[in-house]
């Protein structure tokens, strides 16, 4: 897998934290340097902490998977996928909440990054360089994350569903494009 490839899976990964962070920009009057360096930094540290996880778990079992590692990647993204742009569909209402306590942040960073950690379990079975994918992971998501803060501070929530839709179908594209390599390679 290339750094674009890693790059296009990041910002999939992303759009579940940048669509929180509109709304957290919703939930403040003025956003502060302390608003986006928090919203940032626990998105993108979990999002890159997820994948790390899932890959030593991969790593653990790939090689009782090796001969359908493909299948499982496939998946794995394809699950994702179609759960992301379920929920972009599913026309649920955004209350803002301006709490940024370690609680509330915590909790908010793992439920957008647990679908991460199913992408780390695919990048062990297709043998990612993990170090460069969990840096790349990170990044993109702390920079959306304080780009969808400022977005929602400006323009609401109008742009959510759109987001998380498009990150679930880059997942599921992603999926088919592993699928059909393999198939078509073997």
């Amino acid at each position: 897998m290339d750094k674009i490839e890693l790059l296009i899976i990041a910002v999939a990964l992303s759009m579940d934290a940048f669509a929180v962070a509109i709304a957290k920009g919703l939930s403040v009057p003025c956003i502060k340097p302390r608003h986006a360096i928090c919203v940032g930094s626990w998105f993108g540290g979990f999002q890159a902490l997820m994948p790390l996880l899932g890959y030593y778990l991969g790593v653990t079992f790939s090689r009782l998977v090796s001969s359908i590692d493909h299948w499982i990647a496939f998946l794995l993204l394809g699950l994702i996928g179609f759960n992301m742009i379920k929920e972009s569909l599913s026309g649920e209402k955004v209350t803002p909440d301006p709490d940024f306590s370690v609680k509330t942040m915590f909790l908010m960073a793992v439920a957008t990054s647990i679908d991460a950690l199913a992408v780390g379990v695919s990048f062990a079975v297709l043998s990612v360089e993990i170090w460069s994918a969990v840096a790349i992971i990170g990044i993109t998501t702390f920079i959306l994350s304080v780009v969808g803060l400022k977005i929602g501070n400006i323009f609401g929530c109008r742009y959510k569903s759109k987001a998380e839709f498009l990150g679930g179908a880059i997942l599921l594209a992603l999926g088919v494009k592993i699928l059909v390599e393999h198939t078509c390679l073997a």
